[in-house]
């Protein structure tokens, strides 16, 4: 049975067509993949579904009859739920609380707080969705936090689920244990959609993969009929590398050392506790860590967008703790920030005044900017970076989030540094460009560049880095050369990785 199916949807934001004549069906029971680049159109897709957004053309039909879904209210009234990439949880709420807001269960008037307790453990009991029902969401993991989320959507009976990018914050460990989830939903009779845009969940997880491709359906396969290339391909519209080739590295003299470094917070609390980080040059040093474990604040601290509470930060021999941004990027420190757009980009600006921002003391003569040197400079680095764009007075708004990134990294590359900080420089961005801002970093090593590369996908540090740093709660709790992605997990989460947990771990992902 078709559970729902999508015929010619047309969705314009402006002259900017995010949908562009959908048609795709989905069928009751299965784990469905939407697969896409970063502004493919997986998401728009599904908050027309969830009522969030208004297609102006083509329609929607839901259990083989045609339906409108004005809001999302009403989506939840015909069964279905949505758990979003960034979590909908009130902290200071316990997790019952959060799971039945808006559909308390009522006696005499009041929250039957007794009822609503029982009915949420049973809801986890049948779906081994373990939750402290009375722990409030503050004191509760990443992981835990997601449960909560999908109890919220099973606690509202729904039978369709959507999840966009679940995986993004989660450990190795926690999402194979959404994946146990999923299956349990589908193995209970629940249809499943899942936004994502890695090919290694895709194969894992899914029955079916649609790809979409700025804004079109390419095509809808079995898993088991494709192949990680295959998909790939359909993606991005040309053949892929999806493994790393890195050489072996000739290290030189240290470009930048963090000695004993701490950041306390406004409240008094440690976020930061004696980071010691020393990078050569030729080397990358990664950092793995989940979100949320001091990776955004040291981040700050090393850029000098925050102050250090005590210890030292040296880049080339020269202490640079307390010097201004704008210096250290005259002593040759290069930023890719892990926000984009709110660290990296000045969204009204053209590429132009974001290509040599930071650097605009280069172009200007008499106090003037010489636009002639800018705009070849810029052309430069554009075609260099394959950032595509309609123009170079265009917008940076304009562009889609993996030309975006390439235009920071393009920006902060030309620069010629000696020490480059590279946070989350491929998130969200598809296997093109993954693939092209891997080569980039690799060219950097080569050219004697010190890297230190914060990534959330651990993929990515195990390829590129020479040498990985575990962060947990503020503090380095592992260091060394090699890992498997197993021991990463579990450092990651806070655990003394046993060589018996690595094993047990280890086949537990496989045999799943």
């Amino acid at each position: 049975m078709n559970i729902i199916e999508f015929k010619s949807i047309i969705k314009k934001f402006g002259d900017f067509i995010a949908n562009d004549k959908i048609d795709l069906i989905i069928k009751k029971g299965e784990i469905h993949c939407l697969l896409g680049e970063n502004g493919a159109g997986k998401t728009t897709l599904m908050n027309i579904l969830f009522g969030l957004y208004k297609p102006e053309e083509g329609k929607i039909f839901l259990r083989e009859k045609p339906c409108k879904i004005n809001n999302p209210h009403k989506a939840i009234e015909l069964g279905l739920g949505m758990i979003h990439q960034h979590f909908m949880l009130i902290d200071r709420l316990t997790t019952t609380e959060n799971i039945i807001v808006g559909e308390e269960p009522l006696k005499n008037g009041l929250v039957d707080m007794k009822k609503a307790r029982e009915q949420v453990k049973q809801i986890s009991d049948n779906y081994h969705l373990a939750i402290k029902i009375d722990e409030k969401i503050e004191n509760i993991s990443v992981g835990e936090q997601q449960r909560v989320e999908i109890l919220k959507v099973l606690f509202r009976k729904a039978e369709i689920l959507i999840f966009d990018e679940p995986t993004a914050v989660l450990t190795p460990q926690e999402v194979n244990n959404l994946f146990t989830t999923l299956r349990e939903l589908k193995a209970g009779g629940k249809t499943i959609i899942f936004i994502t845009h890695k090919l290694e969940e895709t194969m894992n997880i899914s029955d079916r993969v649609t790809v979409l491709r700025k804004g079109k359906v390419i095509s809808t396969v079995n898993t088991c009929d494709t192949s990680p290339k295959k998909l790939a391909r359909m993606m991005v519209g040309r053949e892929v590398l999806l493994n790393v080739n890195k050489e072996k590295g000739d290290l030189g003299d240290k470009v930048l050392e963090v000695k004993d470094l701490s950041l306390i917070g406004k409240h008094k609390n440690i976020i930061l506790k004696n980071i010691n980080i020393s990078i050569r040059k030729g080397e990358i040093v990664g950092l793995a860590g989940v979100s949320g474990n001091g990776q955004l604040e040291l981040e700050e601290c090393l850029t000098g967008l925050r102050k250090v509470t005590s210890g030292k930060i040296i880049l080339g021999g020269d202490e640079i703790t307390h010097t201004p941004t704008r210096i250290r990027r005259k002593k040759g420190f290069s930023h890719i920030p892990s926000d984009c757009l709110k660290r990296g980009l000045v969204s009204t600006y053209d590429l132009t005044k974001n290509i040599i921002l930071g650097n605009q003391d280069s172009f200007t003569k008499n106090g003037f900017l010489q636009q002639n040197d800018i705009n070849e400079y810029c052309k430069e680095v554009i075609e260099k970076f394959d950032v595509r764009c309609q123009s170079l007075n265009e917008s940076v708004n304009n562009l889609s989030g993996g030309n975006q990134q390439k235009l920071v990294i393009g920006r902060e590359l030309s620069t010629n540094p000696k020490f480059i900080l590279a946070a989350q420089p491929t998130r969200g961005v598809d296997v093109g460009a993954i693939e092209f801002i891997h080569n980039n970093i690799l060219k950097m090593r080569k050219q004697k560049k010190a890297i230190l590369l914060i990534s959330a996908e651990l993929e990515e540090l195990l390829s590129l880095a020479d040498r990985i740093l575990v962060i947990y709660e503020g503090k380095i709790v592992s260091e060394k050369n090699n890992y498997t992605k197993e021991e990463l997990g579990l450092l990651m989460a806070g655990k003394k990785a046993s060589d018996e947990e690595i094993l047990e771990t280890g086949n537990r992902i496989r045999n799943d």
